[in-house]
């Protein structure tokens, strides 16, 4: 049964909550077999499958398509569309992109910083919203850990706090000091989704293809689960030499078609 924001929010301090992203159907697919609560289909497809240098490239036509192919994929999941870069800029702006993912297949949207004007108009409209502080991808000016700093600290955690007040039902903590995060989850009455903020948050969230090992980089907070682009260069290798010395296709198995002969 796909998960409500309601649902969610009783998780806190009960059973952490797992969230991974996907852009595609097939892993959208292997995500929601898997019981995967909760998918984000983040703006970050425009680096790890898009090619783009920032997050701040990704449209929201890019991401009502990869919603609605993550849809397609697992229909009973809840998914979280992210707004891109510049798509939240006033109320009426944000309302409008939102729901061009929701119409797209999303549950929920998610933004960045501390627009709580806008996280409240969208609450008002019945969007739900989940909020982002800490390390803020399309605002960055690099990757650099958030929070060291007392006075740096004291700003995420008021937004944490701003953020749920305005109506948010999960906030993303990302890149900040464990010993922050655990703060302000303690404080938040809403769960705290952590991504490179420590095990004390209420949930996790990890880059799929981070997982995957899909790529060349994977951030520090990161953990490869298996190494995919390793296998996608043996296989590239193997096919390239079965195809140059023509075992390709005559070594192919033939498969017998269901009332075909």
């Amino acid at each position: 049964m796909k998960m409500q924001p309601q649902q969610l929010m009783e998780m806190k301090g009960v059973k952490p909550i797992p969230m991974l992203t996907a852009y595609t159907c097939p892993v959208a697919r292997g995500l929601e077999q898997a019981g995967i609560l909760v998918i984000l289909v983040g703006d970050t497809v425009g680096m790890v499958e898009m090619g783009f240098s920032s997050t701040r490239e990704v449209t929201i036509e890019h991401m009502a398509y990869h919603i609605g192919a993550v849809r397609r994929g697992a229909p009973n999941t809840h998914i979280i569309g992210d707004l891109p870069y510049r798509t939240d800029r006033t109320p009426e702006e944000a309302l409008t992109h939102s729901r061009r993912l929701l119409a797209a297949g999303a549950d929920s949207v998610k933004l960045e910083g501390p627009k709580l004007e806008v996280i409240a108009h969208l609450v008002a409209n019945e969007v739900p919203v989940v909020g982002h502080t800490g390390l803020t991808p399309q605002t960055a000016k690099n990757f650099a850990k958030v929070g060291r700093t007392e006075a740096e600290a004291a700003r995420v955690r008021e937004e944490a706090q701003a953020i749920a007040a305005a109506g948010a039902f999960l906030v993303v903590l990302e890149h900040i000091p464990y010993e922050l995060a655990a703060i302000i989850t303690a404080e938040l009455p809403v769960p705290t989704i952590g991504i490179g903020a420590g095990p004390d948050c209420d949930g996790q969230v990890l880059v799929i293809n981070d997982a995957l090992g899909l790529g060349d980089y994977w951030p520090p907070f990161s953990k490869q689960y298996a190494h995919l682009s390793r296998s996608i260069l043996e296989v590239a290798e193997t096919y390239s030499r079965e195809v140059n010395s023509r075992e390709f296709p005559n070594n192919i198995i033939p498969f017998a078609r269901s009332g075909s002969e």
